[in-house]
């Protein structure tokens, strides 16, 4: 009998820091406001803002900059609030990214830079129904 009872909480133990060790890397969109007031209160984890590119009245994408190696890029980025902040990434520029309806970048302040680890991007043509295939 007391085994069932310690068998059973090692098991709630175990889905206890399961739970709390997820929890730490669950976080939310924020914008440049939020996460420069997080970074200057020391949060050190990377914080998700989220935001779309400026374009010109035409729609052309405006503000990209890419380094002469074509290594690493910088951009500008609207928030929700309209807020446009330089983002610097060390990595080339992602496919479709000039496409992206909305990009979402996952990084930190550092100083007054906010540096992008992650750049997640969504896309419209990706979601639209091909018309060839409605039959």
């Amino acid at each position: 009998m007391k085994t069932k009872y310690i068998g059973a909480i090692v098991i709630i133990g175990i889905a206890i820091a399961i739970i709390i060790s997820m929890a730490g890397d669950a976080s939310t969109y924020v914008t440049f406001g939020e996460a420069k007031k997080l970074s200057e209160k020391g949060f050190k984890k990377s914080i998700h803002v989220v935001g779309e590119l400026p374009k010109t009245a035409s729609g052309e994408i405006v503000g990209i900059e890419e380094s002469p190696d074509k290594l690493s890029f910088k951009f500008e980025m609207i928030d929700e609030n309209g807020v446009q902040q330089q983002v610097l990434h060390a990595n080339p520029v992602p496919t479709d990214f000039i496409r992206s309806e909305q990009v979402v970048i996952v990084g930190s302040y550092q100083g007054d830079k906010f540096v992008a680890e992650k750049i997640l991007l969504k896309c419209p043509s990706k979601y639209q129904e091909d018309p060839e295939f409605n039959s």
